[in-house]
C-alpha cells in the first residue's frame, strides 16, 4: 500500500509491503506547505502549485497505479481558511484524495510508527515521551504504565520562523510558546513517573542525527540515523556549527530553503529538552506516513482473519 503525508513543510509518501512492514519505496520533497500561513491564514496559488507538482513526482516514483492509496494533511491545512479548496484542486489535479486528521490522530499514527522501529531496534517501546516536530505544530505523546497521554500544540518550525524576524527573538519567546509544554509535562510528571527515554521524530531531529553521523543531505540513510543517540552537546554543536556556516554550506548540510527552519527546530527542540528533563533523546525517522501505512494494514491483516 501507499501512505502520503502532506506536512507543514514536507510531502511524504511511502511504499510498504505489509507482511514485512518494510518500506518498498519512498519520497520526500520540501514544499512549504505553510509558507506565509501565518501572516495571509491562507495557502498560498504558487504553493498549491508546488504540492501538486510534487504529489504527480511522488506517483511515479512510488507507484501508486495497483496499490491502495491513504493520504493525509496536517496542522498547515488544520489552520488553513481555504482548506477546502486546496484539497480539492488536489484531488482533481493527482487524483490523490486527502483528509485532514486531528493532532491527536497525527500524534497516534506516528507512535504506531516510532514504537514498531523501537521494537525492532531491540529498544523499549513501553516507557518514553515522543516529540514530532512539525512545520506548524508539534506533538508530544508520553507512554507510561500502559496509558497513553497526547496533546498537540500550536508550535512548528516553519511558522515559528515566520511569526519572528530573528533566531535571538526565536529563542526569546521559546519561554511564552512552549508555555503548554511545560504544562503538559509537568502535569503528566506530577501523576507518573519520568518515561525512560525522550524520542524525537521528523526533520529537525533527523538532519541532526545525519549532520552527526557525517551524511550531507544528498546522502541521508534513514536506516543509518534510526536509533542514533544525540545528546544536548551534540546538538548545541551542531547548532554553533550551523550558524558559523555560510548559506551554501549549510544547504549542503540540512538542504535548500530548509537552514531557517532548522535552527529554529534546534531551538525549539533544546527548550523542550530543558522541560522534558532529559539530556540525551533517541531519534527515530519513521513518523506519520509510516503510522498511517502500519494501521491500514493491520485493518487489513485483522478483516482477512
Amino acid at each position: 500500500m501507499v501512505a502520503f503525508d502532506l506536512g507543514s513543510n514536507t510531502l511524504r509518501a511511502v511504499k510498504f509491503e505489509c507482511q514485512t512492514k518494510q518500506r518498498v519505496k519512498e519520497y520526500e520533497k520540501i514544499v512549504k506547505t505553510a509558507d506565509g500561513l501565518q501572516q495571509s491564514g491562507e495557502i498560498k496559488k504558487i504553493t498549491i502549485e508546488r504540492i501538486v507538482e510534487a504529489i504527480k513526482e511522488a506517483k511515479e516514483i512510488v507507484k501508486t497505479k495497483e496499490d491502495e492509496v491513504v493520504a493525509v494533511a496536517t496542522a498547515a491545512l488544520r489552520i488553513a481558511s481555504n482548506s477546502e479548496k486546496v484539497l480539492k484542486i488536489i484531488k482533481k489535479e493527482t487524483d490523490i484524495d486527502f483528509k485532514i486528521i486531528s493532532g491527536t490522530q497525527e500524534a497516534n499514527y506516528t507512535a504506531l510508527a516510532v514504537s514498531e522501529r523501537l521494537k525492532k531496534l531491540g529498544l523499549q517501546n513501553e516507557d518514553f515521551l515522543l516529540l514530532d516536530l512539525g512545520g506548524g505544530s508539534s506533538e508530544l505523546y508520553i507512554k507510561k504504565e500502559q496509558r497513553s497521554f497526547i496533546k498537540s500544540f500550536p508550535i512548528g518550525i516553519v511558522t515559528l520562523t515566520q511569526k519572528y524576524d530573528t533566531i535571538e527573538q526565536t529563542k526569546e519567546s521559546l519561554e511564552l510558546e512552549t508555555k503548554e509544554i511545560r504544562k503538559f509535562i509537568d502535569e503528566i510528571y506530577s501523576n507518573f513517573s519520568k518515561p525512560k527515554i525522550f524520542v524525537s521524530t521528523a526533520g529537525t531531529a533527523t538532519t541532526l542525527a545525519s549532520f552527526k553521523l557525517g551524511l550531507d543531505y544528498k546522502h541521508y540513510d534513514y536506516q543509518k540515523v534510526n536509533g542514533t543517540l544525540l545528546s544536548v552537546e551534540d546538538i548545541t554543536s551542531a547548532l554553533s556549527k550551523l550558524i558559523s556556516m555560510s548559506e551554501d554550506e549549510r544547504n549542503r548540510w540540512v538542504g535548500i530553503g530548509r537552514g531557517d527552519f532548522i535552527i529554529s527546530g534546534i531551538s525549539i527542540l533544546l527548550k523542550i529538552l530543558q522541560i522534558a528533563d532529559f539530556k540525551e533523546l533517541i531519534v527515530i525517522d519513521d513518523a506519520l506516513r509510516e503510522g498511517i501505512a502500519i494501521d491500514r494494514c493491520n485493518e487489513l491483516k485483522t478483516k482477512i482473519v
